[in-house]
């Protein structure tokens, strides 16, 4: 009987899809020393695969040089450096498809609780304020406005069938126009000018660091809505909070932070105006198993020397 593949996982994700990988694989759990240094000395030679959810950076394909394949568990993939696996022969994958559906989900509840306020009402029937003060003010209407999305990939495209069937006119912004039947911004900030409601559903990285800036949150203005299911690197969250402290923006959706899980005190404070999640939109028990699963898949593909199953480089 030959030993099962060593490879190292980087940090944790669903328990059940961590327990199929013990089946396949002799697995490392960095995330769970003290000596995390020691323990990829220990496994220099033998590690073949790596598995996580965050960074995976030069430094970490150098301390195991005999890896043939770095699985990421997510869609986004910005955390790992991608051109330094493939200066050094490592194969990536990401996770794609497998959460669209689920992400999409909740970007839509996520919008529909910042308009509605749905988690303000929830601790005002709570805290007894329903009986004390009477009806809560009204709330916003999601139905019907007017949306843009920035960013249209696989998931961009499903929230934007589900914004159809609340008769949303909706729009999108990328860099080249899809077949699709929603109205084209080549301009972020001349869409923002033109929407209610901005969801931003694209990677993370350089390239869209701060796209939503001061003059694209002005652009929405006092009566607009912002919601974020992309990477807190996508919006600059100083701006963003003064602007909701100012009154420049009207309400916030936020799933993803700059400095997760560190979420500014400043947004905490914003109880009115401001949905907080601590970046779970794939977090469902469902998801989360067909995630790791495809992160399997793609280990025993690429440890086999075969064709990944969602490859990226």
């Amino acid at each position: 009987m030959t030993d099962k593949p060593v490879i190292v996982v980087l940090s944790p994700w669903y328990t059940v899809a961590m327990d199929e990988l013990d089946q396949h694989f002799t697995v490392h759990r960095l995330w769970e020393v003290e000596d995390k240094a020691g323990l990829l000395a220990s496994v220099r030679d033998t590690c073949v695969g790596i598995a996580g959810s965050k960074v995976c950076d030069a430094a970490t394909m150098d301390a195991l040089p005999n890896a043939k394949v770095i699985a990421h568990h997510g869609v986004g993939y910005d955390g790992v450096d991608v051109a330094a696996a493939t200066a050094r022969g490592i194969k990536v994958s990401n996770t794609p498809d497998v959460l669209s559906d689920e992400v999409a989900d909740f970007a839509i509840a996520l919008t529909l609780a910042t308009c509605r306020r749905i988690p303000q009402a929830d601790r005002y029937v709570r805290e007894g304020r329903w009986e004390r003060e009477g009806d809560m003010k009204f709330t916003d209407r999601m139905f019907g406005r007017k949306v843009g999305i920035l960013g249209l990939g696989r998931i961009g495209i499903e929230i934007a069938h589900r914004f159809a069937a609340f008769k949303m006119d909706i729009a999108y912004h990328t860099r080249g126009r899809k077949d699709v039947p929603y109205r084209h911004y080549g301009s972020l900030l001349e869409m923002a000018r033109d929407v209610e409601i901005l969801v931003a559903i694209v990677p993370g990285g350089a390239a869209t660091r701060h796209l939503v800036n001061r003059e694209v949150l002005d652009a929405l203005g006092p009566n607009g809505v912002f919601v974020n299911v992309a990477r807190g690197s996508v919006a600059d969250e100083d701006a963003l909070i003064a602007a909701l402290q100012d009154g420049r923006l009207g309400a916030a959706g936020l799933d993803v932070f700059a400095d997760e899980p560190r979420v500014p005190q400043a947004l905490k404070d914003l109880t009115e105006n401001v949905v907080l999640q601590p970046h779970q939109a794939s977090a469902t028990h469902d998801t989360r198993l067909a995630m790791g699963r495809l992160v399997m898949d793609n280990l025993l593909a690429g440890i086999a020397g075969k064709p990944l199953v969602t490859p990226v480089n």
